[in-house]
């Protein structure tokens, strides 16, 4: 988006609500508790004062275990995203309402159906960010297991997305009278029954509701891989990629990478808003802000939890061992890594034997302890941290010169992280003619300037 008045990109802001995982400080007392409707109702509220585009909700199709038990050292579960949007299309009156619903377990007529209720009862203002889950673990909640081999859920979603805009756009604009003299309230033929028929997806659907302002939900994309690309650039309206792709020169060779792929499917290099992942530790000075991100850091990633990483590696009970002393001196158990503690990539899901053989010797290379090593294997520095005025200035270089059009903020505290970027940041951002002064439309796609449907 280009500001009219002084034609600079407009930077496009959305806040990833933690649900699961180390993000998500639950034992801070100040952390808001993530099953109150009145959390969110109060984050929604200072993000549409913040002038953010939406709220993006991730998606629990089952809760978590460690070594077949719930995993205490997560949150134990998420409400269904779509209930709670709804709920907060009441509670707002622009901000974009944006969740993630999965392809491959969901029932495509009733997914399409509750997305367009969304939709229209918010005036426009739903997205859909559409995800691909293949494993047995979560597919055994939906009397599934693993029917659906891992090179076949693109295809499947591709089916199910492409069932969807049809049903979307199947009510024709002036289907719905206008006139209370009118012969009846939805004039005959204006309305197309949907027919697909495949191994993957069966299905004949009337479609019940009508087209919202913004023609139907917008459409995001969290893909990374190739095919996840692919598919992005065929049919997504946003990519959320990875926080990898944060850093610099990462983000301008994606969005050249993506672009590319536009033009194979015939779309316009701006079709696709790119807002990748991002966190973010602000400070008043440079030194509180990496004093900061330090004690983030360490409430990520404990020494408790440093032990059950290895154990979900190794496959044997370890909580005899010192997490500050030396890596395990017993073998790991034969097999690859257990699914149980959610998605595992593609790229983890083989190899454990090789990845604990180069742990062992980093470890004895760096007098390393398990804490020590499970820190430095799994932690990711801050994507940005700095005063609000140092980030201000970073995220003005990566929107002007193109590398991101936006960021997907994910906070590690709410209600603390969220109202710093809105009383700190977003003003700095103001002031460099970057950021919104004021909301200019109503629906979703018209918060990020795209084409209408």
């Amino acid at each position: 988006m280009t500001d009219r008045h002084t034609g600079k990109p407009q930077l496009h802001l959305g806040l990833f609500y933690p649900g699961i995982g180390p993000q998500f400080f639950w034992a801070e007392p100040s952390n808001a508790a993530h099953t109150e409707l009145e959390t969110y109702v109060a984050v929604a509220r200072t993000m549409e004062r913040g002038l953010f585009d939406y709220l993006f909700l991730g998606e629990g199709l089952r809760i978590r275990e460690h070594r077949d038990q719930i995993y205490p050292l997560d949150v134990a579960g998420r409400p269904d995203a779509i209930s709670q949007l709804a709920v907060l299309a009441g509670a707002t009156e622009r901000l974009g309402l944006v969740a993630s619903q999965n392809t491959t377990y969901n029932f495509p007529a009733d997914l399409i159906r509750r997305l367009s209720t969304l939709d229209l009862l918010s005036g426009g203002r739903a997205g859909w960010n559409v995800v691909t889950t293949d494993n047995p673990w979560t597919g055994e909640n939906f009397r599934h297991g693993g029917w659906l081999d891992h090179e076949r859920r693109y295809e499947r979603a591709i089916e199910v997305v492409e069932a969807a805009t049809d049903i979307w756009a199947s009510w024709a604009d002036d289907a719905i009278a206008d006139s209370h003299s009118a012969p009846s309230w939805a004039r005959k033929g204006s309305i197309h029954d949907i027919d697909r028929h495949t191994d993957l997806l069966d299905l004949k659907v009337t479609p019940t509701l009508p087209r919202s302002p913004q023609g139907r939900p917008v459409l995001f994309q969290a893909g990374d891989s190739s095919v996840g690309r692919d598919f992005a650039a065929r049919y997504a309206d946003v990519v959320f990629s990875a926080p990898n792709n944060c850093e610099y020169h990462s983000a301008v060779e994606y969005a050249r990478d993506l672009r590319a792929r536009l033009a194979t499917y015939g779309r316009p290099p701006d079709a696709v808003r790119i807002v990748p992942g991002a966190t973010v530790v602000l400070g008043d000075t440079p030194q509180e802000a990496r004093e900061r991100a330090v004690w983030v850091e360490q409430q990520q990633f404990t020494p408790q939890r440093s032990i059950t990483f290895l154990e979900q590696h190794w496959g044997h009970d370890l909580s005899a061992y010192d997490p500050h002393g030396p890596l395990p001196d017993i073998e790991p158990s034969d097999g690859e890594l257990d699914q149980t503690r959610g998605t595992i990539l593609l790229a983890h899901r083989t190899g454990k034997h090789e990845r604990i053989r180069q742990w062992r010797k980093m470890a004895e290379e760096l007098d390393l302890s398990i804490h020590d090593l499970a820190r430095r294997v799994q932690l990711r520095e801050h994507n940005f941290t700095g005063t609000p005025s140092q980030v201000a200035d970073e995220w003005a270089h990566y929107v002007t010169t193109g590398a991101v059009d936006g960021f997907n903020f994910s906070p590690h505290l709410i209600p603390f992280s969220l109202d710093q970027i809105v009383d700190k940041l977003v003003p700095e951002l103001q002031e460099r003619g970057v950021y919104r002064t004021a909301y200019e439309g109503t629906t979703l796609r018209e918060h990020l300037d795209l084409p209408g449907q």
